[in-house]
């Protein structure tokens, strides 16, 4: 395409104004280059909003002398926004990742400009937005202004990421590695233990949504064994490409998408990224549209795997935050929960360790103090540690006390028992 020109990071910026608020794309495609080039014209800037989803790369805005110019308001807190997001000068928005296009497109969080990251222009200038389709198709839909770091190592992905070069109002040429984030690493024995429990859980033909570490990676590599699973998920990783390659999951039995995996946005190393460019097998999606309680449901035997910072004796499950220190966010858990409890034979499953790397257990008498509840206790059906499984649907408190206290680490259950006996046991 000769017709397309493309321009540096810095004049594609100047339109950036004090006030404004300034969306950025996220996960392996956070554009990086055009968020360097962000920081380093803050002295004309001041009170500038920051909005996105996880980040990945070199985009640390808690630095003293950016204070003052840039406010991050985070969607959901990764790594490399933790620590703004905790102080004054950033900020986090309890919602469901599903709904997060609806704060762009209802004017709640309106946007002056999008960042994105995209593949090279095809053919018939089309662009695409690659590895992650997620909330950022609703950012440029909506944003007044879009900059594009137009990348050839980003993949061209299949499904609603693709966009006409001529929605863009800049296109900043910048070849870069994406960022590589490996979930295969060797993992905890319990681990270990908790990806065999969870895979007891599945069956032939059921749709797998997975969450984000090392637990579903483990999941994955116990499910060679299993036929015509599916593949409805908002995050894809590299644990997945063994069991499409080996036909393992094929989306046979989907009610939708039939025999294409669906997925909101991908995270992972260089191989899954040459895995899913131009593979009209994999589709990447709209969040609002893959996070659908509504849609997720009518697939068969949705089996949603999510993890949890802790969670109490009544079963409520807190998977964002450390008391009141924000660490992540609701994300997509509570809409696989429900979507998962809805599905014809589906299983929602929180799976975690019993206790932190510290010791300390995960399962509690009570949340700590200033705690998100994610997922309510009306909502968590199936639990899972590596001492257990236990089904809490339909348990009263008593039960499923009784049930959690089985899956805490053996150090632990004699305080829990006396946590249990304080509580429900009158003298």
């Amino acid at each position: 395409m000769n017709s397309i020109q493309y321009t540096d990071a810095a004049t594609a910026l100047q339109p950036v104004q004090s006030g404004q608020r300034v969306f950025i794309h996220g996960s392996a495609a956070t554009p990086v280059h055009l968020l360097e080039a962000l920081q380093a014209k803050h002295t004309a800037l001041k009170d500038v909003e920051l909005v996105s989803i996880t980040s990945l790369g070199n985009v640390n805005f808690d630095r003293p002398e950016l204070r003052g110019s840039f406010f991050f308001n985070s969607l959901f807190v990764s790594a490399a926004t933790r620590s703004v997001v905790n102080s004054e000068a950033g900020d986090y928005v309890p919602v469901f990742l599903s709904e997060i296009p609806q704060l762009f497109y209802r004017n709640i969080l309106p946007l002056d400009v999008a960042l994105i990251q995209v593949s090279p222009p095809d053919a018939h200038g089309y662009v695409s937005l690659g590895t992650s389709v997620d909330i950022a198709r609703a950012a440029v839909e909506t944003a007044r202004y879009v900059v594009a770091q137009v990348n050839p190592k980003m993949p061209r992905t299949h499904g609603d990421g693709f966009i006409h070069a001529s929605k863009i109002n800049a296109l900043v040429w910048h070849e870069a590695e994406l960022p590589v984030v490996d979930y295969s690493s060797a993992a905890s024995p319990a681990v270990e233990k908790i990806g065999k429990h969870v895979a007891t859980l599945i069956e032939d033909g059921a749709t797998l949504q997975l969450g984000i570490g090392t637990i579903p990676d483990q999941v994955l590599r116990n499910l060679t064994g299993h036929k015509d699973l599916g593949l409805h998920t908002e995050m894809l990783s590299d644990g997945v490409i063994p069991l499409l390659e080996s036909g393992v999951i094929n989306n046979s039995r989907k009610k939708l998408n039939t025999g294409r995996s669906v997925t909101a946005f991908m995270t992972g190393t260089q191989k899954l990224y040459d895995f899913v460019h131009d593979n009209p097998s994999i589709r990447v999606m709209d969040i609002s549209y893959v996070n659908d309680t509504s849609v997720i449901r009518q697939n068969q035997k949705v089996a949603a795997i999510n993890s949890a910072i802790e969670i109490d004796l009544t079963g409520q499950v807190c998977a964002d935050s450390i008391g009141t220190y924000q660490y992540s966010g609701i994300g997509g858990q509570m809409d696989f929960i429900r979507g998962a409890s809805l599905s014809p034979g589906g299983k929602p499953i929180i799976a975690l360790p019993s206790v932190t790397g510290k010791g300390v257990s995960r399962i509690t008498p009570f949340l700590k103090e200033g705690a998100g509840v994610v997922t309510t206790r009306g909502h968590v059906h199936w639990v899972v540690t590596e001492y257990g499984v236990a089904d809490l649907f339909g348990k009263n408190l008593k039960q499923r006390a009784k049930a959690l206290i089985s899956l805490a680490h053996p150090d632990h259950r004699e305080a829990l028992e006396k946590a249990y006996h304080q509580r429900f046991i009158k003298a």
